[in-house]
């Protein structure tokens, strides 16, 4: 088994010839402004996978796509002769999604961006439906339990009776029915 370091070594010098190749050598008039994005090798270094992406429409693309693998046994000459491997790896072009799953994930943002503004819009006309602060604060009881006359306030906890539930139970969970 070949170390994984020098399949990356010759996948990134692979990567560098067929782009220098593709902007000097390769007059195709097919080709489009293409970007080599990545390239994998296998770890026998028998095949190389080159990734690349087309700037412009469909048509474009597919004639990018037609010229790069006419121009696949040029560019495979020119990768063993600069590489210098014993076996040169063969190469497949795939067009890169890289592209296209960016163009959705910012497509997406920008949508969830659009209902947070809807959100926060809805939010800053509305009003609380009880006081703007529910809660008690510690010198807010000692005011109210100064009012109480001596002892007489009752806990509204403790005050709860088991005969007289409005639900139909005697506060044990079984019915009176």
């Amino acid at each position: 088994m070949t170390d994984t370091a020098r399949a990356r070594k010759l996948a990134d010098r692979i990567r560098v010839v067929v782009a220098e190749m593709l902007q000097r050598r390769i007059k195709d008039p097919r080709l489009g402004y293409v970007t080599i994005t990545d390239t994998r090798v296998t770890g026998d270094l028998r095949e190389a996978t080159v990734f690349y992406t087309v700037l412009g429409d469909d048509e474009e693309r597919a004639a990018s796509a037609a010229a790069l693998e006419s121009a696949k046994g040029v560019l495979r000459s020119e990768v063993g002769r600069q590489t210098g491997v014993r076996f040169t790896p063969s190469l497949t072009f795939v067009p890169d999604a890289l592209p296209d799953n960016a163009r959705t994930i910012d497509d997406l943002l920008a949508k969830a961006k659009a209902a947070d503004a809807q959100v926060r819009q809805a939010s800053s006309d509305a009003t609380y439906a009880g006081d703007a602060d529910p809660y008690r604060k510690p010198g807010e009881e000692a005011a109210e339990g100064s009012g109480a006359a001596d002892g007489d306030s009752t806990d509204s906890t403790d005050s709860t009776d088991s005969t007289d539930s409005t639900d139909g139970t005697d506060g044990k969970g079984s019915s009176d029915a």
